[in-house]
């Protein structure tokens, strides 16, 4: 394997595992966002159990995903420097837009909804995790316009040697970015319904006390399930369209097809498991005392991130031998004068960081489930200062 194929491959690897924590963020965002909403529309105390113990899981998953999307920052400087030379005035605008505008505006309504239980306004407290989902699906715009720059130059001409921006707005209408976006949306609540779905499945089988909760919450999942399954599978046969008149040779690839072929089969196998079967007994209440059905249920849940990938290596690969469609070679795109040894070393490094983030990642969620709604740190009450004795001098 060359310098390139191994810069290739380190980023595919770190990419990929970046992309698990992102689909359950964008997933998890909004099912709390409304659980929160109907809490403190009606407050019912079951709704704001949910609300925590769901929060709870998104909070766990995002603040691990935060340096596993640094990793991949760095890279760009490290091992793509020809990039960001030939094509950083436009592919850098809409990072910079993500960085700025999404990700930070994201961690401080974040903040502020983790730490405004009991402390902020009701109204203004649900208004704090909405805002964390309308940056999120922001940051997801941003990220998804870049990436379909790369997919289609679109809007940028070449001055001096450099691609320039000429039009703002063709980044925004770009052919491979407006079905790709709400694909990638609803991938998001597709993996979103799964993990609650996985998750409540797993309570009912145990037959834990805590009923009621899991049996809303798998009614949730299965519902979201459901959605996500469908716009994912309908905004992936849309993309084929247009994709394939900027990319007429996108599938034909061996490995693009292999990938394609997994993302099909996952997607339609899993839509019609819950369209026609989970669905209906949904339907019928039968899914929640249907104890035998639960530990497939289990099985199924990493169903849509493995879906998730194999959508993004088609994306991907399938644009090579270009880093920039038709305008930047891969092999041109290259920090010059990488050797073997410094891409093995980066890679080992990075792979090593974002595997063991994406292992505690799954063993603090999976504690968490385990552990069930009565043990949430997430919006619980101050405890009481208990009263210093007054001394006996004093008296």
């Amino acid at each position: 394997m060359d310098v390139v194929d191994l810069a290739r491959t380190q980023f595919a690897v770190t990419g990929s595992l970046h992309f698990l924590f992102v689909v359950l963020t964008l997933g998890l965002a909004p099912l709390v966002a409304i659980m929160h909403t109907r809490y403190a529309i009606g407050g019912n105390p079951l709704h704001e159990r949910m609300t925590r113990f769901w929060g709870q899981i998104y909070v766990i998953n995002y603040a691990l995903g935060i340096v596993t999307g640094l990793v991949m920052e760095f890279q760009f400087g490290l091992s793509w420097s020809g990039l960001s030379r030939y094509a950083g005035d436009v592919f850098g605008a809409p990072l910079a837009m993500e960085t700025l505008l999404a990700f930070f505006l994201e961690s401080t309504f974040l903040g502020l909804w983790i730490f405004g239980w009991h402390r902020l306004p009701r109204g203004l407290h649900v208004a704090c995790i909405w805002l964390v989902t309308l940056t999120a699906y922001a940051s997801a715009l941003f990220i998804m316009v870049a990436n379909s720059f790369l997919q289609n130059p679109a809007g940028s001409a070449e001055e001096g040697g450099r691609l320039v921006l000429r039009d703002f707005g063709a980044l925004f209408t770009n052919p491979t970015l407006v079905f790709a976006l709400p694909h990638v949306l609803s991938a998001g609540l597709w993996a979103g319904g799964f993990v609650v779905m996985g998750a409540s499945a797993y309570h009912l089988f145990r037959r834990t006390p805590e009923r009621e909760f899991f049996t809303r919450s798998l009614r949730v999942g299965v519902l979201t399930a459901f959605v996500g399954s469908l716009f994912t599978v309908g905004f992936g046969y849309a993309q084929f369209g247009p994709v394939g008149d900027v990319q007429p040779d996108k599938f034909h690839g061996a490995v693009t097809g292999t990938a394609l072929e997994l993302m099909i089969m996952i997607g339609q196998l899993v839509q019609f498991a819950v369209m026609f079967v989970l669905a209906p007994l949904l339907i019928r209440d039968v899914l929640a005392r249907s104890r035998w059905l639960h530990p497939l249920l289990m099985i199924m849940t990493p169903l849509p991130f493995v879906a998730a990938i194999a959508g993004w290596l088609v994306r991907e690969v399938g644009r090579q031998p270009w880093m920039v469609y038709g305008k930047l070679s891969v092999a041109d795109a290259l920090t010059p004068g990488l050797t073997r040894a410094d891409i093995t070393a980066s890679f080992a490094g990075f792979a090593g960081v974002l595997g063991l983030l994406a292992l505690v990642d799954y063993v603090l969620i999976a504690r968490a489930v385990r552990r069930g709604p009565g043990r949430v740190a997430l919006g619980a009450a101050d405890l009481p200062v208990a009263a210093e004795p007054v001394p006996a001098h004093s008296l």
